[in-house]
């Protein structure tokens, strides 16, 4: 587990410094002139380009290893953050975060991937996915206010210079650290003649059952269930984009930061509560979905509850959909295929995140663009009524079958 005390440093480090520029990103580009909508668009080009990038990285993960995709990702991402923070132009900065999009597309796949493959059971794998959720949580606790303070006090073109260089001082830094699994895959290249033959008596036995499970696979995987991953990744980036978007001065900016760092006190909250990995999956997007369309509700309706407490709840159910969703879809496909399945998880969230920004920049003139994130949240969850292939093969304390080569 060395490599996943690593792999969480890491992730720690590049983590802050991402969700740092979340209060920023708005009220840069607003100082650069753009309007409420090129903002939008600049948010959402930033998901798109991730589409390729996810495409590329989930069989480039399961055929290379994750090792070179986290370093390079991070390594790119800390580059082109220095770039950033020479920006004088609105289309200057949607280029770049166009550019930063498909970079970093490749670091959750490769990420996720390197951590299921290190579990030896559903319960280890939950925990480890819950890890890597408080491990993003954590950061993100203080660094939307660190953001913000960096900001207000030294201006955005000298914190995104300090956010580049940190970035890419880590992705060179993974490379010394950051080790794949033991693959012992090779010891039956050349077998004698008894254990071939033994290995073909074996492969007879095998047949009926692998073949039959292969060919059941493809037809009873639930392509529907991508739809949780769009809807939630859709909330998400309306929220990001409402929130810090009538920031103006440093105090408001600075508001703005504290309102992220609650959302990830709340994520804090329930991914510290480890024994919910014992509990189904699909349980548990179905209570985190509708917890988190309630609170979207609420402020868009104007219930007299704080923002605050409300952004908590938000934030406790993030705390439960995201390593509830990664566990999902591990339970619903094959064990060798773990960079494909993080790369389409990947692919669906970076469709929502698109859409977020770009419908919420498009409608908040008319009305709340927090009633969009109540539909999306309550559309997943219709989409999702249940079915038996949803619990079907959930064994938590099972130990799991080793991926095809590793």
């Amino acid at each position: 587990m060395k490599t996943a005390v690593w792999l969480y440093l890491f992730l720690f480090v590049a983590m802050f410094d991402l969700h740092a520029q979340y209060p920023m990103l708005t009220p840069f580009a607003v100082s650069l002139g753009a309007a409420p909508s090129f903002i939008g668009l600049v948010m959402g080009m930033y998901s798109l380009t991730h589409l390729p990038g996810n495409l590329l990285a989930g069989y480039g993960v399961d055929r290379y290893g994750s090792r070179y995709f986290i370093a390079a990702s991070l390594a790119g991402a800390g580059i082109l953050l220095i770039l950033q923070s020479r920006v004088t132009d609105p289309w200057h900065l949607l280029y770049i975060r166009s550019i930063s999009g498909f970079v970093l597309a490749f670091l959750s796949p490769a990420c996720l991937s390197l951590l299921a493959k290190l579990a030896k059971n559903h319960i280890q794998q939950g925990k480890l996915m819950a890890g890597n959720g408080l491990v993003h949580t954590i950061a993100s606790v203080v660094s939307p206010a660190a953001g913000a303070w960096l900001a207000a006090r030294i201006g955005f073109t000298e914190s995104f210079l300090i956010l580049g260089w940190i970035l890419l001082a880590t992705g060179i830094s993974s490379l010394w650290f950051v080790r794949e699994p033991a693959m012992p895959q090779k010891a039956s290249m050349e077998p004698s003649s008894t254990s071939a033959a033994e290995s073909r008596r074996t492969s007879e036995l095998r047949l009926p059952a692998e073949s039959a499970r292969k060919d059941e696979a493809p037809d009873r995987f639930p392509w529907i269930v991508f739809l949780l991953p769009v809807a939630v990744a859709c909330s998400q980036g309306i929220l990001a984009f409402e929130l810090p978007f009538e920031a103006s001065s440093p105090d408001q900016l600075m508001d703005a930061g504290l309102l992220f760092s609650v959302i990830s006190l709340g994520s804090l909250s329930t991914l510290a509560l480890l024994f919910l990995q014992r509990y189904l999956p699909y349980a548990r997007n179905v209570a985190g979905l509708l917890l988190a369309a309630l609170a979207y509700y609420g402020i868009a309706a104007g219930w007299p509850v704080p923002l605050m407490a409300m952004l908590f709840v938000i934030g406790m159910a993030k705390g439960i959909i995201f390593p509830a969703m990664t566990s999902f879809l591990l339970q619903l496909s094959g064990p060798s295929r773990f960079g494909r399945t993080f790369s389409f998880l990947s692919i669906a969230m970076s469709i929502g995140s698109f859409l977020g920004p770009v419908l919420a920049g498009a409608s908040r003139s008319r009305f709340s663009p927090y009633f969009i994130a109540f539909a999306v949240l309550m559309t997943a969850l219709v989409a999702l009524m249940p079915r038996p292939v949803y619990s079907k093969g959930w064994n938590a304390g099972a130990d799991l079958t080793p991926p095809s080569g590793h």
